[in-house]
């Protein structure tokens, strides 16, 4: 993918996590954009742009290409114990908060008008690009569970970029499901002190809520 230069117009700030909130106009592709943050999703039937850049995480980019319309969100699995998982576990809270970011994505999708069995996705990020994530794979596992999530879900991946060790920087063009990736020779030391304050929220303050499930 060719790096587009973005010029921002008047970006909201964003929360912890939900709804991305920062908008903006990228020139490269004479649209306008959002940009999905770590913990956020957003779903849209124009055409738009949205854009994320991915250390550890992954982001799941779904469609429905009948409806022309798609989303994405931008996620991790907690990576340590906290809060809530002396019952549960800390594999099991993990699991949980991962179903809760997708589910809130597909959901988010059937209320636009988006069928479950329709939906294709195409997968990004899971790079090993914090060093010290190295001995829990953090990157491997947020892989390996948003593969299984959406087999078990039946929805199929129709192209995926995982792993490796380069952060990735994604745009996804969701009425039509095309997607643009480019590996970054360097991560930004900004995108890792995100995710590192990222993985601490979610250590800390465990899964927050819950989703019903449609």
């Amino acid at each position: 993918m060719t790096a587009p230069a973005a010029a921002p117009v008047a970006p909201t700030a964003s929360g912890a996590s939900g709804e991305a909130r920062t908008f903006y106009f990228e020139r490269g592709f004479g649209r306008n954009a959002v940009k999905v943050l770590p913990g956020e999703f957003f779903v849209a039937g124009e055409d738009i742009v949205l854009s994320t850049v991915l250390g550890s995480c992954v982001s799941a980019c779904l469609w429905d290409p009948a409806m022309r319309v798609g989303g994405m969100n931008h996620f991790m699995l907690p990576g340590s114990s906290g809060p809530g998982e002396s019952t549960a576990g800390p594999t099991a809270l993990a699991g949980r908060y991962g179903a809760f970011a997708m589910e809130q994505l597909i959901n988010a999708l059937i209320k636009r008008g988006a069928r479950r069995e329709n939906l294709r996705a195409k997968l990004f990020g899971g790079g090993q690009v914090m060093r010290n994530f190295i001995a829990i794979n953090i990157g491997e596992r947020n892989a390996e569970f948003v593969i299984g999530f959406l087999r078990t879900e039946g929805i199929r991946v129709v192209s995926s970029d995982l792993l490796d060790v380069h952060a990735r920087r994604v745009a996804f063009f969701p009425c039509t499901g095309r997607a643009l990736c480019r590996k970054l020779a360097q991560p930004d030391e900004s995108l890792i002190a995100a995710e590192r304050q990222y993985t601490d929220r979610l250590t800390t303050r465990g899964v927050s809520g819950e989703i019903e499930l449609f």
